[in-house]
């Protein structure tokens, strides 16, 4: 579209009241263009028309992955929720297919835009921006996290070094060589270099290189305070959950400030939020102390726009009034995807629970996962967890973690202890649960 809505300026500081009105312009616009353009929507509301108020979008059925998957498939390479001319495209991006097939993402320039603006306000939340000289570990091979992250770092004013993934080696010269004092990536590659440091920088910690502050996304794990404890105590630097998006959304929408652990919501002006009960897909209140699976509406789109699309995240809002750092963007924790929850004697269990047991005990790596032999129903959790270095095995052990998972999570728990360095450690994202398919 030629009239694309910008990004407004500092958005995240804007109380809902004030962004409200020109939401409902945006999402009017949006759904216009939605009937007129997208194939995929018109089948999907059966020639109903969309409402044009927010409140009523609940009106309309939701999209979510698998739709999205199905219509690629059918209709390659973009599928018919494409709505814009093909001319009009500008980059084209990837998913890594961790849940699944992998998705082509179509953006204009417009897209672009929003894109960065809407991330760049994420990561000057956690406290990037000029001065620092940041580290970007992720992948750049089509993935969104790579060259649109790298956008979005640039968008705060820092400078950026395009590392990428591979040769961690390489990156720990790099950091002493430039100075680097911000490092991207995913929570569980600090364990990467830790182990790269120990074998090839003897005497060298994590700390000696001068990090100040860790950006993390991709991943759950971060909600726990004994992993964010032992990242701060072993690195040195600040811990900052900055980087939560949806790629099939927005590359990034969420961001942890320095003032709470909760994640702000910073792109009111591109996306219209709700949540929903994941079974049922009966709307929920939007008010802190909900839980529920966050539900996206592009407001400003050109290529792919989405509509009521199912994220696949079961969040908890936790805040909906001015934080301290100044933002009135909405703050939420993600419980889990909904895609990783394992139902353990009518128990919803999610990885990032496990996280805080596996941190508990000093025997461990912190390293797990969760392997599903067939399709459940399952009496207990099974579950895989990784020896600390230089620590051995025993029946004690495994039945003080099992123990541990029933205190703190309420399953019982069948728990099958692993050497040190069992479990790979991973530059992109790590998968906590394995399924008998992907055995």
């Amino acid at each position: 579209m030629d009239d694309t809505p910008a990004p407004i300026r500092d958005a995240d500081f804007l109380s809902a009241g004030e962004l409200r009105a020109e939401q409902e312009r945006r999402w009017q616009r949006q759904a216009a263009y939605l009937a007129a353009c997208s194939d995929f929507h018109r089948r999907l509301w059966a020639g109903r028309t969309p409402p044009m108020r927010l409140d009523a979008l609940v009106e309309l059925p939701m999209s979510d992955k698998e739709m999205l998957r199905a219509d690629q498939r059918a209709h390659p390479p973009f599928g018919t929720y494409l709505a814009a001319d093909p001319a009009t495209i500008a980059r084209i991006h990837r998913t890594s297919g961790t849940t699944g097939q992998a998705m082509n993402l179509a953006l204009s320039a417009a897209d672009i835009r929003t894109t960065a603006a809407v991330g760049g306000r994420g990561f000057r939340a956690s406290g990037l921006g000029p001065g620092y000289l940041v580290v970007h570990t992720l992948n750049y091979q089509l993935w969104m996290g790579g060259l649109s992250d790298h956008l979005n770092l640039e968008a705060t004013g820092a400078a950026v070094v395009p590392f990428g993934v591979g040769n961690s080696e390489r990156l720990v010269e790099t950091i002493r060589e430039m100075g680097i004092d911000a490092i991207s990536c995913t929570p569980s590659y600090p364990a990467v270099l830790e182990r790269t440091l120990a074998e090839h920088f003897p005497g060298t910690r994590p700390r000696d290189l001068g990090l100040k502050l860790g950006l993390f996304g991709g991943e759950a794990g971060l909600d726990d305070p004994a992993f964010r404890g032992r990242l701060e105590d072993t690195w040195g630097f600040k811990v900052r959950n900055a980087n939560y998006g949806v790629s099939d959304v927005l590359c990034l929408f969420g961001a942890q400030c320095e003032a709470t652990n909760d994640i702000h919501l910073v792109g009111c002006d591109a996306l219209w939020h709700e949540i929903v009960d994941s079974d049922t897909g009966a709307p929920k209140p939007w008010r802190a102390g909900e839980t529920g699976e966050l539900v996206l509406t592009h407001l400003a789109k050109d290529c792919q726009p989405l509509a009521r699309f199912r994220s696949g995240d079961i969040v908890t809002l936790t805040a909906l009034d001015r934080c301290a750092c100044g933002r009135h963007a909405p703050r939420l924790r993600v419980v889990g995807r909904a895609d990783d929850m394992v139902v353990v004697r009518g128990l919803n269990v999610f990885p990032t629970a496990v996280v805080a047991v596996a941190h508990l005990f000093k025997e461990l790596s912190g390293e797990f996962r969760i392997v599903l032999p067939g399709p459940g129903p399952y009496d207990a959790l099974p579950l895989e967890v990784e020896l600390a270095e230089g620590r051995t095995a025993s029946p004690a052990l495994a039945d003080a973690v099992a123990q541990a998972v029933k205190r703190h999570i309420g399953a019982s728990a069948r728990v099958r202890l692993l050497p040190w360095r069992a479990l790979p450690r991973t530059e992109g994202k790590t998968r906590r649960v394995i399924r008998s398919s992907s055995n």
